[in-house]
């Protein structure tokens, strides 16, 4: 049956039950907003738009890493692959939340703390890397940054 959502940011959108992604645990910082949408928007690519269901004003900018680090490594770590049951790397996909901070120059991607979605169960999590080879605000390449696009 399908839903419909007015977003302050994206207008009226209308989706599946299959469409909500559940964030079981939450994400740092907004702990009860536990339903989600990935949008993606043609005129962003390759960046996407992670949309609560919980609270239609947040909506996060998110991004596949290697699109724009082709060689980010994450390993993550057991008790991730365990509570997402991570059984075949085809069945999940990892992003990185953008962050766009008023009146910065630069971009930054949190590659510390992917998330990560089970694409079977639709149920994913924010997952903090053990290795301490990435940062939580890695600039992005400006060629890669469309800032006024993300802020808008």
């Amino acid at each position: 049956m399908p839903h419909e959502v007015e977003l302050p940011r994206f207008g009226n959108l209308t989706y599946a039950d299959d469409d909500v992604i559940e964030f079981p645990w939450g994400i740092p910082g907004f702990a009860h907003h536990r339903r989600f949408l990935v949008l993606t928007l043609e005129a962003q690519e390759p960046y996407l738009w992670l949309q609560s269901l919980d609270d239609p004003g947040i909506a996060l900018p998110i991004v596949n890493p290697w699109d724009i680090f082709p060689d980010y490594k994450p390993s993550l770590p057991y008790y991730a692959r365990v509570a997402l049951e991570l059984d075949n790397p085809g069945d999940f996909v990892i992003y990185c939340v953008v962050v766009c901070t008023a009146g910065a120059e630069e971009l930054t991607m949190n590659l510390l703390a992917p998330i990560v979605i089970n694409l079977k169960q639709r149920r994913a999590r924010q997952v903090m890397l053990e290795s301490s080879a990435y940062a939580v605000r890695q600039p992005i390449p400006r060629m890669a940054a469309p800032k006024e696009a993300l802020r808008s």
